[in-house]
């Protein structure tokens, strides 16, 4: 198949060759996009009658048809890459005039119009998907406002709080994905065409009508780096990976509250998978397979980063490869959101009484033993040492701080009194602790309901933050 520079070469490309160059397989659904470049572009000419009014509305008339095609299945998906295939099929349609719409243009500024226009597609599309997860967090949440789980640090029974609150962190950690991706957003939505091959062009263009038609807040200011800068990818790449962490971090404990250790949680049948040989076993593979695609998406972020750090200005065909890491991140990402969402919506069932039973199991209300000598005027180090010697002593003897008679708590100071059975009971640690931010029951429902504000109609991440940096 001839290419557009056939007549500087006195022979054709290499089989091998040409196939090792060609992107047409994976970039032909970047087309619905670069046929809405193109038209702007046929439009911005025909307004400054570099070409004619009639030849653009038959250019904007060709191409629509060729979205319609494409929209079908029916496209001939013939040339180098997408931009030849569109060009190719455009002059079969509407003849000679197919071949002026690459005036005052290059397959490099083309290419970075197109990925940008497909960037900001995604990046409104993954918001809406981090959206509805949230929302589904929040109903789970609000269930679940009085139910509590033990908190861990270091994998170690911690603290006491409430399940509600525990889930109101990924909300926080979601919310923080939609602010950056509204963020990148703003720095993908700039337009390089116009920039031409690298230096510009001697047609007498309007980038900013150019830019206005496809919806960019304004034009990048220079040449060069318009064709040559990625740094919009490895930012959303970045931001996709980011987002991975936390659907990672997420399964991850799914994963342990599933398993018969924990107990705290129950796979449903719509969720599950079981197991070829051993027939007892029902299986958590979407958080795990949510937890390996994440480090897919960290490969991505990495080779694009090792694409861009030897590049010279302006374009060089490195920048291929940038499309690929692009495609499956957002494809991953979008997979791996409603994997998750259904999870929450309809995958797991809370295990309410193992929950109970497992707050009141352990030594995690120590800080409230030493909170409470402190009410009584001992100071805070010297409580925590009186503690230490009590959850020592219980160790020792197989005993929860329950167990021990007033008589023994007074073994280790005399202020404990009667009310110390009251002070350490689960649902009384987790309500008091009502400073801001934290898992008192009173905070949680308030910090619910901001949540549900931050998410309720709110499009695509333009919300503020809940206060997390």
């Amino acid at each position: 198949m001839s290419q557009p520079w056939s007549q500087r070469f006195d022979s054709p490309l290499h089989p091998v060759i040409e196939a090792f160059n060609a992107s047409i397989g994976f970039d032909l659904q970047l087309l619905p996009v670069d046929v809405q470049g193109s038209q702007a572009h046929a439009r911005m000419l025909a307004r400054q009658g570099i070409i004619t009014a009639a030849e653009g509305e038959q250019l904007v008339q060709g191409l629509e048809q060729i979205r319609q095609e494409y929209a079908e299945g029916r496209f001939p998906a013939q040339g180098e890459d997408v931009h030849l295939a569109v060009e190719r099929r455009l002059t079969e349609l509407v003849g000679e005039v197919g071949k002026k719409l690459h005036t005052a243009r290059s397959r490099n500024d083309q290419v970075a119009t197109d990925l940008r226009l497909y960037l900001r597609e995604a990046i409104d599309g993954l918001g809406g998907q981090i959206q509805q997860l949230q929302q589904v967090l929040c109903r789970v949440a609000a269930d679940h406002v009085e139910t509590l789980i033990p908190g861990y640090t270091h994998l170690q029974r911690a603290q006491p709080v409430s399940l509600a609150h525990h889930i109101l962190a990924y909300f926080e950690m979601l919310q923080r994905d939609r602010i950056r991706l509204r963020e990148i957003r703003q720095r993908v939505n700039v337009c390089p065409l116009g920039a031409g091959a690298l230096a510009g062009t001697t047609f007498p263009i309007d980038r900013e009508y150019t830019a206005a038609l496809l919806g960019f807040a304004g034009v990048c200011a220079n040449s060069l780096d318009a064709v040559s800068d990625r740094d919009f990818v490895v930012e959303f790449l970045t931001a996709a990976s980011l987002i991975l962490v936390h659907l990672s971090r997420m399964a991850e404990e799914l994963i342990l509250w599933s398993s018969q250790e924990f107990g705290f949680i129950q796979w449903q049948d719509s969720c599950a998978t079981g197991s070829s040989m051993m027939p007892q076993k029902k299986n958590p593979d979407v958080p795990e397979l949510v937890r390996g695609k994440t480090g897919r998406v960290f490969g991505h972020l990495q080779a694009m980063l090792v694409i861009l750090k030897g590049l010279p200005l302006a374009y060089n065909k490195d920048l291929q490869e940038d499309k690929e890491a692009v495609f499956d991140t957002v494809q991953t990402v979008r997979d791996c959101l409603a994997a998750m969402t259904v999870v929450w919506q309809e995958g797991i069932r809370f295990q309410t009484a193992r929950l109970a039973q497992a707050v009141g199991e352990d030594w995690s209300n120590a800080t409230d033993v030493a909170d409470y000598l402190v009410t009584k005027g001992v100071p805070f180090r010297s409580a925590y040492q009186i503690t230490g010697q009590i959850v020592k002593f219980c160790v020792h003897a197989g005993r929860l701080f329950s167990d021990l008679t007033l008589a023994e708590w007074r073994q280790f100071h005399p202020d404990f009194g009667e009310d110390i059975y009251q002070a350490i009971s689960p649902q009384q640690v987790v309500a008091r602790r009502n400073s801001l931010g934290g898992t008192g029951l009173e905070r949680v429902r308030a910090a619910l309901a901001q949540a549900q504000a931050l998410c309720a109609d709110q499009p695509n991440g333009a919300t503020p933050g809940m206060g997390s940096g």
